[in-house]
């Protein structure tokens, strides 16, 4: 059963959130044109030890959809306040596709809140990204959406679903690209989208990578989890990943694509808990990074 939508007003911007639980923590960063509800075979299984906040990114969900700056760095800064909103301190960040990148940015930018980091089939990894998102990138790409994403093809999809799921067939990954499809049949999801999307991805690929600044992450704990069957993020992003982050645990998992909390929930969990018991959550501050920047500047001069 789904957690109840709640909401909250941040600098006058209404923000969708779902809260559940009791315990450490869990931030859970859905993806582009995604929302909370990818998380929902998930949480009831973390709920029960842990408090799991998942919110609709702002420009996502049932979150308000404003004008302005739709860039990694604006969207850390929005989590931030969300969590000082609700009074929390502290949290294991975890972030699937677009949010691996929000993750990223908010461990960057505020590593005194974060715990952990968990990156599922991350964006800001690697130059390589579905020919389809690279397409919706191109200039004025917004008002070619309106016929690439028409609404009556939207409500007849969404019939076709709900009777596919009250005969109790799951469709995985089909679902959920379906709804972040479905999501652009309205004008204010496609601007927040065309807005999200160059922020980070241009005709030639992804334009954000974090890979030069991971060593940052080395103080902190991470998971990198991945399906081997990824056809919009490759898992090459996940080893070269790993790699770059010194103490790192990697979790492919088999037959699974672009949605492992979605294809495969379980694993997901057992993964996603079992490295929570076996970490302890870090305790970085802003002094930490201004550490880590000396000694690589430092070591670059060699």
């Amino acid at each position: 059963m789904e957690g109840q939508l709640q909401h909250v007003s941040i600098h006058g911007h209404d923000m969708a959130y779902r809260m559940e639980g009791s315990g450490p923590v869990l931030l859970l960063l859905h993806g582009m044109a995604g929302s909370s509800r990818t998380w929902r075979d998930v949480i009831p299984r973390l709920r029960d030890r842990f408090t799991v906040l998942a919110p609709d990114l702002t420009g996502h969900g049932q979150s308000e959809k404003p004008v302005g700056d739709y860039s990694l760095g604006a969207f850390a800064s929005g989590i931030r306040d969300l969590l000082e909103v609700l009074g929390i301190d502290r949290a294991t960040v975890i972030g699937q596709s677009f949010g691996g990148g929000v993750a990223m940015q908010f461990v960057y930018q505020y590593p005194e809140q974060c715990e952990r980091l968990v990156l599922v089939d991350s964006g800001g990894l690697g130059r390589e990204v579905n020919w389809m998102l690279r397409l919706m990138a191109l200039p004025a790409s917004e008002y070619v959406m309106p016929v690439l994403f028409p609404s009556f093809v939207r409500d007849w999809g969404d019939g076709l679903f709900r009777m596919i799921n009250d005969r109790g067939i799951r469709l995985g990954r089909i679902a959920e690209m379906w709804s972040a499809y479905a999501s652009l049949a309205e004008s204010d999801n496609r601007r927040a989208f065309a807005r999200t999307i160059k922020s980070v991805i241009d005709p030639g690929g992804q334009t954000v990578s974090a890979m030069d600044r991971l060593y940052l992450a080395s103080s902190m704990p991470t998971l990198i989890i991945w399906g081997d069957r990824d056809g919009i993020i490759p898992v090459s992003h996940a080893y070269a990943a790993h790699q770059a982050i010194p103490g790192s645990r990697l979790v492919v998992i088999e037959g699974v694509g672009h949605f492992p909390q979605i294809e495969a929930p379980e694993q997901f969990v057992d993964a996603l808990v079992d490295f929570i018991d076996t970490t302890e959550p870090a305790h970085l501050g802003a002094e930490d990074r201004q550490r880590m920047l000396r000694e690589r500047s430092e070591m670059a001069q060699l």
